[in-house]
């Protein structure tokens, strides 16, 4: 089974339409749906071959058509309003009269057809029943208007008038130049009495799926709503064929050079990973085309970056294999993996469901492009799990267990400690002595980047400003200046005019009419020589404000729904202290974003949520740790629990972030232009989660923690105010008889 492409990647245009209500007709949910089975059919009849037709909220409806390059004619074809007649039938196709016509029935056959008798204006509506009783399977019951009811009956009392199996006693009913049913009329009905009380059925040989069907074109037909288009964009296909290349050589750049690392940090365990790697690969790509995906842009990015987090589990794996060997609790280097496969679980399973929360919100939340990104990283995270604690541990364990391996365990990769952890071990450093310095220097960070937003603003991409956006490739280079004064000149003076340096040009402008944009076109015609149009976007500025407060819900969603999850899985203090940190690394990606002027669009919503959800991994992985020493180590203060914890995580930290930053720098040298922001973003986010999960969100811990247990070890002393002294035989106010120096590990 192929995975379809998204028009990005294919090539095509996607139309946005808005159902609206009439002085009889609302344009609700019910009616919306009924527009959707009529477009089904209008676009059918232009021949697009797989096209995606959804409902998008309650009265709108998005339509994709691949291949489509003409944006004017689809939008005329869809912008009709339904026609939904019925009509007496004459006999088999001959000569047609003054108001007849000659129409295909459902087997094929031609039919002459009378002038109509009844339009949808006359139908009251359908519905698709399964008669129990006669045992006649489904049929479809239509229910009509007063008026209505007596043209049904004029007209099949004309019908009855012939005998059974000439075709003039059948009664064709038309929905938009097509006969979609034509039934006989019943043999009980008499000559010119018809069939009355309002009511009528039709009855064949259906199943449930075609009587429902020809229940909801009757329906639709019968009420019609008018559409409107509010967005209407054109993408060509060599976009596609440069994105998918581009997408290709960073996956196989990218794989190959997160395999060499796993390989040389992990040796032979590593070169098992990557075979799970090659299989996990295997099962998205299969996932996606099961469940019919449409592979997008963006989702083809998440496919890439989600190899790179695939590689997080195995790490984690194989560094408490490492511990357990280290610890020599284990008699084996199986019984070492196998330690190691129980211990991770769980931060494994916390890291994974917090990066699917981020990929659920886009798939629910997001709409077009990014909600197909959100359905690869999802499929990529589940495909993830499959292949480490499945694949990678059956192979791991097998090889573990053959004479050659258990006679030289070094060769696995998890005999030893490796170079990070014999660094950590040697010096042992106190990294939770001061705290407040951490957070400190968060906040100045914090404050630097997220003054840009103040100071440079938001360069929001045209999906929530609404306007459009046209690119041109030239054979002859232009100068973007030029184009700007020749644009000014032309009647465009805000016109945002942007080279890529390979002779495409880009101009964003405000809301243009065709005229306008064909003006716009000459005029880069006329600097560029020989000139194409690759792309046409056009969005109104209505579905602009529905994407900025759909990012606005999506973001505050994400941060409840994370702090929401850590409360119930640790304790608050940590989903509190996690959720800080999300917000933290939020406020700095868009704030560099800002000063580096970078569009903020809708690729860029998609990296944001997902820095959120993988962000957030370092912290859940740092205190699923912290929640396991305070387990085994009671009398242990906390800031020495916390500095353990991020020493002891601190490798894994290192080894994830290092295959993630590989794949996206893949993607940032070797992708389009339309994925090196993302790239770009998501980079920035690694890094900054990584700094925030060890010196932003473990400092607030331990100063919520301080907090927390102040008050009860004061009532514990009888409330005095003494002071106590430190270590060093200084005195040290009781205000900060809690600061981490004021009781030092055991042993240090």
């Amino acid at each position: 089974m192929p995975v379809r492409l998204g028009l990005d990647l294919r090539g095509g245009t996607q139309i946005v339409l808005e159902t609206k209500s009439t002085a009889t007709t609302e344009a609700d949910r019910e009616a919306t749906d009924r527009t959707v089975e009529v477009l089904r059919g209008r676009i059918d009849a232009l021949g697009v071959a797989e096209p995606t037709i959804v409902r998008s909220g309650d009265n709108r409806v998005v339509v994709e058509l691949p291949g489509v390059q003409d944006p004017k004619q689809a939008a005329g074809v869809l912008g009709r309003t339904a026609q939904l007649t019925v009509h007496p039938v004459l006999g088999p196709a001959g000569e047609s009269g003054d108001g007849e016509r000659v129409l295909p029935d459902e087997s094929g056959q031609s039919l002459r057809l009378a002038a109509a008798g009844l339009t949808g204006q006359d139908v009251k509506g359908a519905d698709a029943l399964f008669d129990q009783q006669n045992g006649a399977g489904w049929l479809v019951t239509v229910d009509f208007k007063d008026a209505g009811s007596d043209r049904w009956a004029q007209v099949t009392g004309e019908a009855a008038c012939h005998p059974a199996g000439d075709p003039q006693r059948r009664v064709a009913i038309v929905l938009d130049e097509k006969i979609i049913s034509s039934p006989q009329v019943d043999p009980s009905v008499a000559c010119g009495a018809g069939i009355s009380g309002g009511s009528t059925q039709i009855t064949g040989s259906f199943d449930d799926a075609e009587a429902r069907e020809l229940a909801l074109l009757i329906k639709g037909g019968a009420l019609p709503v008018p559409v409107e288009t509010v967005e209407q964009r054109t993408i060509g296909a060599t976009l596609g064929d440069e994105a998918i290349s581009a997408g290709a050589w960073a996956a196989v750049i990218g794989t190959a050079l997160t395999a060499l690392f796993i390989i040389v940090v992990y040796r032979l365990m590593g070169a098992l990973a990557t075979v799970a790697l090659l299989c996990y690969g295997l099962i998205s790509y299969a996932g996606l085309a099961a469940l019919g995906a449409t592979l997008t842009l963006p989702g083809l990015a998440g496919f890439v970056l989600a190899i790179g987090m695939a590689v997080d589990a195995n790490v984690l794996v194989f560094e408490r294999a490492r511990e357990e060997q280290a610890a020599r609790t284990r008699p084996s280097t199986r019984a070492a993996l196998t330690e190691g496969f129980r211990s991770a679980f769980s931060a494994i399973a916390d890291s994974n469901i917090t990066t699917l929360i981020a990929a659920a919100l886009l798939f629910f939340l997001a709409s077009g492009p990014v909600k197909g990104f959100g359905v690869t990283l999802g499929i990529g995270v589940l495909a993830s799990m499959v292949s480490a604690l499945v694949i990678t541990r059956v192979l791991a364990e097998f090889a573990a267990s053959r004479p050659a391996v258990y006679r030289r365990p070094r060769i696995t990769g998890i005999a030893g400690t490796g170079p990070v952890r014999d660094a950590l071990l040697r010096r042992n450093p106190f990294l939770m002595r001061r705290p407040r310095r951490w957070l400190a220097a968060s906040l100045v960070v914090l404050v630097v980047a997220g003054s840009g937003i103040l100071v440079r603003g938001l360069n929001f991409g045209i999906e929530f400003t609404g306007g459009r956006l046209i690119e041109y490739s030239t054979t002859a280079q232009v100068d973007p200046d030029r184009a700007r004064d020749a644009l000014a000149d032309a009647g465009f003076p805000r016109a945002v005019v942007q080279s890529s340096g390979d002779g495409d040009l880009t101009v964003r402008t405000e809301e243009l009419t065709d005229a306008e944009a064909a003006t716009v076109t000459e005029t880069v015609a006329g600097m560029g020589g020989d000139t194409e149009k690759v792309r046409d976007e056009l969005i109104g500025p209505s579905l602009g404000e529905e994407l900025r407060r759909d990012a606005l819900i999506a973001l505050g969603l994400a941060l409840g729904a994370q702090l929401l999850y850590l409360a119930a899985r640790f304790r608050l203090l940590f989903g509190t202290a996690a959720v800080s940190a999300l917000a933290h690394d939020v406020i700095i990606l868009v704030g560099v974003f800002a000063w580096l002027g970078k569009p903020i669009d809708g690729v860029f919503l998609a990296a944001l949520l997902t820095v959120i959800g993988y962000s957030v991994n370092d912290s859940v992985v740092l205190f699923d740790r912290v929640r396991e020493l305070l387990g085994r180590e009671r009398k242990t203060p906390f800031a020495r629990l916390t500095n353990d914890a991020i020493l002891q995580t601190l490798p894994r930290t290192v080894n994830t972030g290092m295959g993630a930053l590989l794949i996206l720098a893949s993607l940032a040298v070797l992708a389009d232009d339309s994925l090196t922001d993302f790239a770009l973003a998501l980079l920035i986010g690694v890094v900054v989660g990584t700094y925030s999960s060890v010196f932003t969100a473990s400092p607030l811990a331990v100063e919520l923690h301080g907090r927390e247990s102040r008050p009860g070890r004061r009532r514990g002393r009888g409330g005095g105010k003494g002071a106590r002294s430190r270590p060093d035989g200084k005195r040290l106010p009781e205000s900060r008889t809690e600061r981490p120096e004021a009781a030092p590990a055991k042993g240090s």
